[in-house]
């Protein structure tokens, strides 16, 4: 399986944050899925982690931090094409978010299973996973 993970769950994975349940420890550890992190999820993670949200415990390390984690995990990376930003046209206003709505985007583009903790971005497609 394809899974694309979404911000949160791409962060606690490398951080081992206890917030990752063991349904997604699963899904990430099995050797026969193949783990992708999108562009989206690192600017967000440099984006928030600069901006010091939540007292700097909502991102907790700095975009090139994270990247350098999802390096090393052997995630692959997905950059943002043209053809992935126009796709959040065709989505409805489920979530006002614009790094959900990318990663949405591009996981029903590509096709990926994206791994999300988040209700709203479940509600866009079956084939999304909420753990």
């Amino acid at each position: 399986m394809r899974l694309l993970l979404d911000t949160h769950i791409a962060l606690w994975a490398v951080i081992d944050e206890k917030r990752l349940t063991a349904s997604a420890r699963v899904l990430i550890e099995n050797p026969d899925n193949d783990v992708f992190v999108s562009a989206a999820s690192v600017w967000e993670i440099a984006i928030k982690h600069a901006l010091r949200r939540g007292g700097g415990r909502t991102m907790p390390i700095s975009g090139a931090a994270a990247l350098r984690h999802f390096r090393v995990s052997g995630y692959q990376m997905v950059d943002i094409s043209p053809a992935d930003a126009a796709a959040v046209d065709t989505l409805p206003a489920h979530h006002a978010d614009p790094f959900d709505r990318m990663l949405v985007a591009q996981a029903l583009t590509a096709p990926f299973r994206l791994l999300t903790h988040d209700a709203r971005v479940a509600r866009y497609s079956a084939s999304i996973i909420r753990v």
